[in-house]
């Protein structure tokens, strides 16, 4: 894991090179004011000062007495706005520029820093990387108090880009046990894990859908419990299917090259219980995540059979390649019946998310105004976006069976990320505010910090959601 810590320090005027920040409101004023020499230079590389661009300029005839400034050269960086920097402001710089340290100049870094650490972050595991140069370091001074966060923030971040990179060998149910183990470990908390005779009896949806793996990677549910009980109760809920063929409703080649990434929401949940831990939020917290392999094999869930559920519906087969909701559903319930204040969970369920909103910006549900607009709110502020999409109930007669409670997959495709929430609400608690995130959970495109590969997405935004509920 990247040391993000040493990536930033205190800014109590050691040796650095400056970075001037610029957007299109003061770019040309800031140029009237260089000499000839760096009006040439920004000429010739057709720096204009444009968000994620910038410069390296040298210094002219420097015989400045302020030792705190490196004399080799300074950076010039385009910004969306200067006066207001988001998270991914810094990302180009803390990933392109060479080794060494740097302050912003007339700047302050409040907001930006999460940007600058994460787009330092490479998954290394399988392939060599060419030798790398050392850390980019940032020296603040007003924002000081802010840096702690930040790297919490890089850190849950890179859990969940490294968990969804991870190829479904080494990231199989088991790996995932450990993972929860090892962060109960290092924050004191309760670890449950029910498998075998004992899932198929209390939770037979996980049970039934993992079953067709059940000799190399066992079908289990996890749980995390943390926190003084006297405190808010909180569920957080993640879908761990850790590879998806989509049962005998089978994928294509293609449609399951990228199903490693279909733990993605336990790997989300993962990272937010991690964030409230290492915070000490005020809160007891319940993490559940349903982990299994969606594998084929003679005793594989087959369309048309009918299971039943914790709660007691029984859901007709009509697609096993809609599993997600199915563990996800036993997990809720359980989740329900702690009484918690909130429910949460993630999961990369419907690729009519992707189609509705494209590969940035999950799909949010969420049956409570409050909570939904707080959560919303959240995003805005974090630059971690999220949509809010409808819990309409006149969808609900697509998900009717003639001969169960429902059917896990609505015919037609009509409508597929809402039934697929649909459906999953009839698990949630009433009395429970209660959020659904249909995350991708990957990034088909590069971005500055936002490699191709796993990605966390809307991560950070319900993590200052609970921050401003729960926080001191």
């Amino acid at each position: 894991m990247t040391d993000f810590k040493a990536l930033i320090e205190a800014d109590t005027g050691q040796t650095a090179r400056n970075i001037q920040i610029l957007d299109a409101s003061n770019f040309e004023d800031w140029l009237k004011a260089q000499p000839d020499s760096i009006r040439a230079m920004v000429a010739a590389y057709q720096f204009a000062g444009k968000p994620d661009s910038y410069l390296l300029l040298p210094r002219v005839g420097s015989k400045s007495d302020d030792k705190s400034v490196a004399s080799d050269f300074s950076v010039v960086a385009g910004v969306a706005d200067h006066e207001k920097l988001d998270s991914w402001s810094l990302a180009k710089l803390g990933s392109s520029l060479p080794e060494g340290k740097y302050r912003l100049h007339e700047t302050s870094a409040k907001g930006a820093l999460f940007g600058w650490l994460i787009s330092q972050h490479e998954f290394d595991r399988y392939k060599q990387l060419p030798d790398r140069q050392g850390p980019s370091v940032l020296l603040v001074k007003d924002a000081i108090g802010q840096c702690d966060e930040a790297v919490r923030q890089a850190e849950a971040t890179a859990m969940v880009r490294d968990m969804v990179n991870t190829p479904a060998a080494d990231m199989g149910p088991d790996k995932v046990e450990t993972l929860v183990d090892k962060l109960s470990e290092k924050h004191g908390g309760e670890v449950k894990v029910t498998r075998g005779d004992t899932l198929e009896e209390h939770f037979p949806m996980i049970h039934g859908v993992g079953k067709a793996a059940m000799r190399a990677h066992a079908p289990r549910l996890i749980e995390l419990k943390w926190g003084k009980a006297d405190h808010p109760k909180i569920a957080i809920v993640g879908k761990g299917v850790t590879f998806d063929t989509g049962g005998l409703s089978m994928k294509s080649s293609a449609g399951m090259l990228l199903m490693k990434k279909d733990m993605g929401g336990a790997a989300h949940a993962l990272a937010l219980a991690s964030l409230v831990m290492e915070a000490k939020l005020p809160v007891h917290l319940h993490l559940l995540i349903p982990a299994v392999e969606n594998a084929i094999d003679g005793s594989a869930l087959r369309p048309g059979d009918i299971l039943n559920s914790r709660k007691g519906l029984t859901v007709e087969i009509t697609n096993t390649d809609a599993e997600g909701r199915l563990v996800l559903g036993d997990a809720l319930t359980l989740a329900g019946e702690e009484e918690p204040e909130l429910i949460i969970d993630f999961a990369t369920l419907t690729g009519a998310a992707r189609v509705a909103l494209g590969p940035d910006l999950p799909a949010m549900f969420c049956d409570d105004r409050e909570m939904a607009d707080g959560l919303l709110q959240a995003g805005e502020r974090e630059s971690d976006p999220l949509w809010q999409m409808p819990l309409w109930s006149g969808y609900d007669a697509m998900l009717s069976s003639p001969i169960a409670d429902c059917v896990n997959s609505a015919a037609g495709g009509f409508a597929g990320c809402i039934t697929a929430a649909l459906f999953l609400k009839k698990f949630a608690p009433e009395s429970v505010p209660w959020a659904h995130f249909d995350t991708f959970a990957w990034r088909p495109v590069a971005k500055p910090g936002r490699p191709i590969g796993g990605e966390a997405l809307g991560l950070r935004a319900s993590w200052r959601y609970l921050q401003g509920r729960y926080g001191q």
